[in-house]
């Protein structure tokens, strides 16, 4: 690819991202601080990105790819994304925002295959080119975590402020990425959803795999709706900053997965990620502000091997099963349900759980990290007796 090429795939993979790590990480600390919101009340303004996980698929299926370039249609969404996130902060009651959030969120999650698909059509090698692509994605989001902690705005409107100014940006330099058409073939309804993929059942080790895939989501809602809320709880300063070196661990632990998919397995690194589950949150129960600070710094790092070493593994596996003629559909349908459907439920469940453990206007997080945990080791031990692979799974 040209270096102007480049440079403008990397913008826009840094700010896509910028802007999701502004707004979601402090969501439920904002909605806590401003709008007096219940565990609950945040629980579904976080299931509304699940919402839009499921219906995104035939958004960009069966309307984008057909009728619009990928840039033009992106560019739109980001520009009215930037004026609903805008509105969020002019709202002064958790019904209205939710559905303010909703609507963003439909708009916003198209994005992210926009861009991939953008960035693809550019590259004559992506194996070896897409991955330089999208750590500027990761690197957004340090950016943007970093920012909002150094600045001390993480209770504030203007991580809003600040993710509406960067979405305007990103909506105004879409028009300018290279131009990506749309696709000749059409799509129906079936590979949009990942629905072809349905064949993949007919194995049981990935029927138990996929199962234990959406029950996994419960405790990772956990972390994504009220972690920056407990770290503010227990007045860890700066938490947002902090909560980057989660996505730092992320993108170290990434480098390791080639190696030790090919030579330990696919179950050895599925049970690793769920036990590094049950370990965080573990971490988060005793850990404090004071002397067992280095318990919360624990629990945040080990998101690197939390979420590599379960869903990215799971990506490789799904696309190792599926093979190439529905590793597209097989890769869609795993996606639409864990974020869609395993996040939906999680959102719901985690703030049903905050709120049983509220006190006055503290809670008890020690009772609510067990809850997490206890869910982890469920899975973890569902997977270890019912997955048995014939074959283990290895890279090519």
């Amino acid at each position: 690819m040209k270096a102007k090429t480049n440079t403008l795939l990397a913008s826009m993979m840094f700010l896509e991202y910028f802007i999701w790590g502004a707004w979601y990480v402090t969501m439920g600390t904002y909605m806590t601080e401003h709008l007096h919101a219940t565990g609950l009340e945040i629980g579904a303004a976080y299931s509304a990105l699940a919402i839009a996980t499921m219906i995104s698929p035939f958004f960009v299926g069966l309307v984008a790819d057909k009728f619009f370039a990928a840039q033009m249609i992106m560019g739109v969404l980001h520009l009215i994304g930037a004026l609903l996130l805008f509105l969020a902060t002019k709202i002064d009651n958790s019904t209205s925002f939710y559905w303010v959030i909703l609507f963003y969120s439909l708009l916003y999650m198209p994005t992210i295959a926009l861009s991939n698909s953008i960035a693809f059509s550019q590259m004559t090698d992506p194996g070896k080119q897409f991955p330089w692509i999208r750590v500027f994605g990761t690197l957004g989001w340090i950016v943007a975590g970093v920012t909002i902690g150094q600045l001390d705005i993480e209770k504030t409107a203007t991580t809003f402020y600040l993710a509406a100014a960067i979405s305007g940006t990103l909506g105004l330099l879409s028009f300018i990425l290279p131009n990506t058409p749309p696709k000749a073939a059409t799509s129906d309804a079936s590979s949009a959803f990942g629905t072809e993929a349905l064949v993949l059942f007919k194995e049981r080790p990935y029927m138990i795999f996929f199962i234990a895939a959406i029950l996994v989501c419960i405790p990772l809602s956990f972390y994504y709706g009220f972690a920056n809320p407990f770290l503010n709880e227990v007045k860890l300063e700066n938490a947002a900053s902090k909560m980057t070196l989660g996505q730092v661990s992320e993108a170290a632990f990434i480098l390791a997965i080639p190696f030790l998919f090919n030579r330990i397995g696919v179950k050895k690194m599925l049970l690793m990620g769920m036990a590094a589950w049950i370990l965080r949150y573990i971490f988060f129960a005793y850990g404090n502000a004071g002397d067992h600070a280095w318990m919360l710094y624990a629990g945040i790092i080990l998101h690197g091997i939390c979420y590599d070493f379960f869903f990215v593994t799971g990506y490789m596996y799904t696309e190792k099963k599926a093979g190439d003629k529905i590793k597209n559909a097989a890769q869609g349908l795993f996606t639409f349900a864990t974020y869609g459907v395993g996040m939906f439920i999680g959102t719901w469940f985690s703030g049903f759980t905050v709120d049983k453990y509220k006190v006055g206007e503290l809670h008890n997080w020690q009772n609510i990290w067990f809850v997490p945990a206890y869910i982890a080791l469920g899975v973890l031990i569902f997977f270890l007796i019912f997955f048995k692979e014939k074959k283990t799974i290895h890279s090519s």
